[in-house]
Order: C-alpha cells, then structure tokens, then sequence
C-alpha cells in the first residue's frame, strides 16, 4: 500500500396514473468501470453484510440516517418502489397512483398484499401511520415529509407556544379513508412530484400492532418488504429471515441476511479479504490507495456513481456563533483543495461537488456553488479577513467507525493552511452517538454530513436538507426567500419549469453557506469468494435481494 503518499498529503498539505420512467442505469463494474460478469448464484444460504449502529429504533418516520434505513429498506414495502437500475418509480403496493390536478391524489392499493404478521395491508395502515408521523408529540424525525398534506399546520404546536404544547388536532385533514383498498390525499398546495415521493421510508404503512407497542416495533419492525427482523443484537447484528408470504416484485435469493456491526470499515474490509464476511459496501482508505482493493479482491468489486453528496456542515449559529458569518464559511469553503484530497485520498475515484445536488438526478445543475467551491486560498484568506467574527480554531467532526479520518484531516490541513487558523479533524466513537451530538444541537463547529437521496429528484437534495424546520436541516439554515421558491417549484405543472426554480433555489445557498459542497458520491463495494450477483442500485446500497451464494 502506498501508504507514504496519503501521509504526505494528510501531514503537509500545501402528475398522473404513476408509470415507471425509461432511464440509463449502470450495473456493477470493475476497477476500470467495464462491465463485470459474475457467476451465476443459488437461493437460499445465509449472508453476512457490513453494518452500522442505527440511531434510533427502526420505526420508519423516525428513521432518517443511512445505518437503520438501510434495514428497512429491505424489511419495509412502500406504495412505490424505485428502479434497482434506472431508480424510476414503479407501483409496488400501490394499483394506480392518480391525480387531475396535482394537488388532489387517489391511491389505490393492491388486495392481498400482507403485512409479516399475516395481516392485510389496508388504506387505514397509511392513513394511520401518516398521521403518526406528523403528529409532533410522537416525535419523528421524518415527519416534514408529511408537511404538504392537508392538515400537517395544526398537529403542529401552535405558534408561539411552548415545543410541548398539546396540537390543535391529531389527523391530517388531507387524508381520507374511502374503502379497504382505497384513500385519497389532498396537499396544501400543489405538489408536482407527490407520487415520486411515496417510495420513501417514512411513507411506508403501519400494522395495528405497531400502536399497541411501538416500542417493541421499534426492536422487531413488522413490515411488507421481502425481508422481516429475527433479531437485533444491539451493537453486534441484525439478523434478517426471507418473508414467505412476500408478494411483491423483488423476492430476495438468501434465505437470511446478517447485518454485522463494525466500529471500523478497516476492520470489515479484512473480514471480507478473508472470507470471514460476504460484503462491504465501504471500502477504507488505505485501500483506495492505487487501488489497492483491485488487488485484494480479484474480480471481486464494482462500483458506480450514486446519489448522494458529502458535505461539511456548519453548527447552527446559536450552537456556535464564531460560523456565522457568511464569510467565514465561503473562506472554508474555497479554502479546501477538493482536487489533491481526491485524487491522494480516493485515487481519484470522487468528483469535485461544485453544488449541493447530486448529478445522477434530473434537475441538477453545474456550478450553482460558483467561486466559493473552487480552490483560492489567496482569496479564501482574503474572505476569511473580512469576517466581523472569526473562530481561533475550527473542528471539524466525523464519526470514528468509517472511514472518514483521512479525508477530514487532510481537509483541516488544507483549511489551516490557507487560512492561518488551526483546525482538527475530531472523531466521534460511532455513528449513532455522531448523529446524537448533531441532532441535540450540542456539535460546535463543522460537522462531516452526507446526503443519500431518498428519491430521484432535485427536490430531495434540497427541502428535507435546507427548508425551514426540514428533516435532516442540521445547521438550522432558514430562509424565507428560498422556503418560498421551493414552493413554487413544487406547484410547477411543468417537470422542466419546476427544476429550474428549483435550481434558482439552491443558488440561494452561497449567500449563507449552510454546509459546504465536497464531493459527489462515487460507491465501491467489495465481497468473498463465497457469493455473487452482486450489485449496487442507484442509491449506492447493496442490492440485498439479488446477491446470493455461489453455486
């Protein structure tokens, strides 16, 4: 391993009826991105997967982070489904998905679909569970993805009262029952994209014994997908057994998948080197180097662009006053030498984000970051100088059980070079107490941040991240201005139309820098010798329900 190079750089570095949409998708490939043939597998077997700590306990609306999501993605079933290869939307639970008018939607759902407890999936099981999840005395963290529909205001504290006081109501107005297999949704306002969203987690139905005991839900999800929970060993596995009754499109292969827990990616990677795991959907650092993993699994890695986005966000201003100014963060921004950090950290294998929105989607935009995503550190200093507030030292935090340590140091390295301002990569000890720290608002400074798309569109990379009150808005960015333009996108009858104003939305951004564009996402993934029919969707997650034992 050329270890010695990385060093060098981390030490001195200088709508309608929902139809599926036609689209390119690229499958696994190889090191130098040709197609790559993999034997052919078996059903059945067990296999075992790198995994992390969730934050939370594995209740869809309350799970927004990649750790537990990726769980029950393969546990849950939504009204959609999205393409393995192209992420179109394809009608999963749903019949029929209509609308005349954008804002006024009739879902119908298929009869027979179960429930792992053996109960039918019904319209109440959404409706329920939608109201749950906007519902803000339960709590979830997802519940802004219930924000368009009808009602959502008034289960809301009212304003002005105290974060605890009991809501004006307790059911979405927009949402109603009409039969077993029928209910309709009615939005605020107009929402092009509304059924394009439905394959998301947190819009995924509720069994009735979920509100008997949502605590026990959380511990054993019982869910529709091809996959149900055997058993969580709180940091060691999650045990998943195939579902039998399974009537959806995408049946898994393995009789049973084992998420097991790692504190290091380094040490995943090794397991897999040595057959002692099937796959890893991180490949650390020290073997990008190279590309080292070429040679430590012959034939036995692919990789592929995906949506998602690594950025560096800054603590809300009330959290840590010395980033608040514009300029600091524009300073940081253009202080980072996003070129060398790829090329001597990841061989090359990311691409310069010069925006905040993921290239693989429709809508996205080139150099909406403009001058402050491009490397100056004459200028950065210069910004850095006009700051009324300027902070003697900067963190720059990371979660400790992946790999991120290389790449954080090395970007502290090139922001204290060019701003004369020491900065120090911290880690936190895992995932699930990083994410703790951001959401209770106690992380000062800046803070490593990713964003994975929860469906194909430029909308995703910018409400749940930046809007006002959004889901995953860590830095408490708020802007009138640009809550409103995204507004009016989502009111767009036109596809072309709404991505525009989308786009003049996420310029908005540079004016207060909420988090700083890095890379786009670029994923590898590594496995033994003891499987194949491995393959990474456009979400870059192992695609779990086609790997599979080697005959």
């Amino acid at each position: 391993m050329q270890t010695k190079t990385r060093a060098a750089l981390v030490a001195g570095l200088s709508a309608t009826t929902l139809l599926a949409a036609c689209g390119g998708g690229g499958g696994g490939s190889n090191g130098s991105g040709d197609s790559q043939t993999q034997a052919s597998g078996q059903a059945g077997g067990s296999i075992s997967v790198r995994g992390c700590n969730p934050q939370n306990p594995l209740v869809p609306a309350n799970t927004t982070e990649t750790c537990g999501g990726n769980v029950l993605d393969v546990v849950t079933a939504k009204l959609v489904a999205y393409n393995p290869d192209t992420a179109a939307p394809e009608n999963d639970i749903a019949e029929s998905i209509e609308t005349k008018d954008n804002q006024n939607f009739t879902v119908k759902i298929k009869p027979g679909y179960k429930f792992h407890d053996g109960t039918e999936i019904k319209a109440n099981n959404f409706v329920d569970a939608w109201n749950y999840a906007a519902y803000a005395p339960n709590a979830q963290s997802a519940a802004y993805f219930m924000e368009p529909i009808e009602g959502y205001t008034d289960l809301q504290p009212a304003e002005g009262a105290d974060a605890s006081a009991k809501p004006k109501a307790d059911k979405l107005t927009g949402l109603k029952v009409v039969d077993d297999h029928t209910f309709t949704i009615k939005t605020t306002e107009k929402v092009s994209n509304l059924p394009l969203r439905l394959g998301y987690t947190a819009f995924a139905p509720l069994p009735e014994s979920f509100f008997k005991d949502p605590k026990a839900y959380g511990e054993k999800p019982v869910g529709a997908g091809p996959y149900t929970v055997e058993k969580w060993d709180k940091n060691q596995q999650i045990v998943l057994k195939k579902f039998a009754d399974y009537t959806g499109a995408r049946p898994g292969k393995a009789d049973e998948i084992v998420y097991r827990i790692y504190q290091d990616s380094e040490a995943a990677y090794k397991d897999v080197m040595a057959n002692k795991l099937d796959a890893t959907d991180e490949i650390p650092e020290s073997a990008m180097i190279g590309k080292q993993y070429q040679s430590d699994l012959p034939e036995r890695t692919a990789e592929k662009d995906e949506g998602l986005i690594q950025t560096a966000t800054f603590a809300p201003v009330k959290v840590d006053p010395t980033m608040a100014d514009p300029k600091v963060r524009q300073a940081v921004s253009m202080a980072i030498d996003r070129d060398t950090i790829i090329q001597q950290i990841f061989d090359g294998s990311r691409k310069p984000a010069t925006g905040w929105v993921s290239p693989v989607v429709d809508g996205y935009k080139a150099d909406q970051c403009g001058e402050f995503c491009t490397y100056d550190p004459a200028k950065a200093k210069q910004t850095f100088d006009q700051a009324k507030v300027k902070p003697s030292r900067i963190t720059l935090s990371y979660n400790g059980d992946a790999s991120h340590k290389a790449w954080t140091e090395a970007t502290c390295n090139s922001i204290k070079q060019a701003l004369g301002v020491d900065c120090v990569a911290t880690p936190v000890v895992d995932f699930k107490t990083f994410r703790t720290q951001v959401t209770s608002r106690e992380m000062k400074g800046m803070f490593r941040t990713g964003w994975q798309m929860d469906y194909p569109s430029i909308e995703n990379f910018l409400t749940p991240v930046f809007a006002t009150g959004g889901s995953s808005n860590d830095g408490d960015y708020s802007n009138p201005k640009f809550d409103a333009k995204l507004k009016e996108a989502a009111a767009a009858t036109d596809a072309n139309q709404a991505n525009t104003l989308y786009q003049e939305a996420e310029a908005m951004l540079t004016e207060q820098m909420p988090a700083v564009p890095l890379w786009y996402g670029h994923r590898i993934v590594g496995w033994s010798e003891n499987v194949t029919d491995v393959k990474i969707d456009p979400f870059g997650r192992i695609d779990l329900t086609q790997i599979s034992k080697k005959a």
